[in-house]
């Protein structure tokens, strides 16, 4: 008998990530999936905090980790998971971001309008399936939570996943900053199974509590940061001029890629042929698309991606009051004066919006604690719990950008 092929892949967060089984190696090697090495995890957040350029597949190995560390966990307590179903959802964890396209959540809904990433994700999951000789089957039963076994599920998709885990985990990493470190080996030792659900035991309450708070400093310190918020604002204004002025006789504005067929005849129908032709976008299509742009006779559409290259972003606040109609009404003057933009068009240059984030959701999804006595409670149901009703309201903050 041959000995099983095995590799370590060495991980700057985790140390040591083990790749030993055939179907987990063939999904790595899938073209879908290399294409998670040219996608950054974290879009334009590198312009704030220049160590993350780290990308999806780095993402995504280090979930798969995650998720192998609590299936054992898991195990050792007396949960049932076979080798079959531990494979299944490690496949899972590792295609649960497919469907992410150019720049992650910056542009969902704006390169492929109408189709959400974990649409995409699956259909990405079912084409595979069929490369792979129906072996993703049961991984894809566990991600569209068809299986007998929700905790599976549970485990890719809810409020205490190893992608959360993970994501929070990396981002700060390369970052550099601590507001997202979290307490990831404790929690996933905190780990049980009640009634087939995920649960957490009674003596893991505060290392949650910690996960939720650093989840919620993470939004507002990184991923909503006003400079990270105006990059990516201005990325989906540069994309919306494109949609508004695209001809299919302008050469200057072709890139002879995918990407000319998502902005220009995309009709909302994914198929295999169109699902290929998206598995062939990444971050160096938008950013190849952007230098030609540049030299683009529309004077709105060149100007935005000449700053934007050069990092010459919007000037942007955030605050919790809405702004007020007269002053934003002073700024758009103020900006058509500058740039000798149309009023119709000034959205382009002045334009203000909402940002919302939720530090737990408990309508969708729940961290239920299994007490000692066997009595489960939602962790915001829990006497002098951090998170309580309160908190589970999303915080809702008001922001501004202006072309200078």
């Amino acid at each position: 008998m041959s000995e099983q092929k095995r590799k370590i892949i060495n991980d700057p967060v985790y140390g040591f990530i083990t790749i030993n089984h055939p179907l987990i190696f063939d999904i790595i090697s899938h073209p879908y999936y290399q294409r998670l090495r040219r996608i950054k995890q974290m879009a334009m957040a590198q312009l704030v905090y220049p160590g993350a350029v780290h990308t999806r597949l780095h993402h995504s190995l280090g979930a798969y980790h995650l998720m192998g560390n609590a299936v054992n966990e898991l195990r050792s307590k007396g949960i049932d998971i076979s080798t079959e179903e531990e494979i299944a959802v490690k496949a899972a964890i590792l295609l649960h971001d497919a469907g992410h396209g150019p720049f992650s959540h910056a542009l969902e809904h704006v390169v492929v309008q109408g189709v959400h990433h974990e649409q995409l994700s699956l259909q990405i999951m079912q084409k595979m399936n069929r490369d792979l000789n129906e072996q993703l089957s049961l991984a894809i039963a566990i991600f569209t939570d068809q299986y007998h076994k929700p905790f599976l599920h549970q485990l890719i998709s809810g409020q205490l996943d190893v992608d959360r885990m993970d994501y929070l985990s990396r981002d700060s990493f390369f970052c550099g900053v601590s507001e997202g470190v979290i307490g990831y080996d404790r929690i996933l030792k905190m780990l049980t199974v009640h009634n087939g659900q995920l649960m957490i035991e009674e003596k893991g309450i505060y290392s949650v509590e910690k996960f939720l708070v650093a989840r919620r400093q993470m939004y507002w310190q990184v991923y909503l940061h006003k400079t990270v918020l105006s990059a990516e604002k201005m990325l989906v204004k540069i994309l919306e001029r494109v949609r508004s002025i695209y001809t299919h006789n302008d050469n200057a504005l072709q890139t002879q890629s995918a990407l000319d067929f998502f902005l220009g005849s995309f009709d909302g129908q994914m198929n295999d042929e169109t699902l290929d032709l998206f598995c062939s976008l990444d971050d160096h299509d938008i950013m190849h698309a952007l230098k030609r742009w540049a030299k683009h006779p529309d004077r709105i559409l060149s100007l935005l991606c000449n700053r934007f290259l050069n990092r010459q972003l919007y000037k942007s606040r955030i605050q919790a009051d809405t702004f007020d109609h007269d002053f934003v009404r002073s700024k758009e003057k103020q900006a058509s004066a500058q740039f000798g933009i149309a009023l119709a068009d000034i959205h382009y240059v002045c334009f203000t919006g909402e940002a919302t984030n939720t530090l737990y959701q408990t309508v969708d999804e729940r961290i239920n604690i299994l007490f000692r006595d066997g009595e489960v409670k939602d962790i915001s149901q829990v006497d002098n719990a951090l998170i309580h009703q309160n908190l589970s309201a999303p915080v809702k903050k008001n922001y501004i950008c202006l072309l200078t």
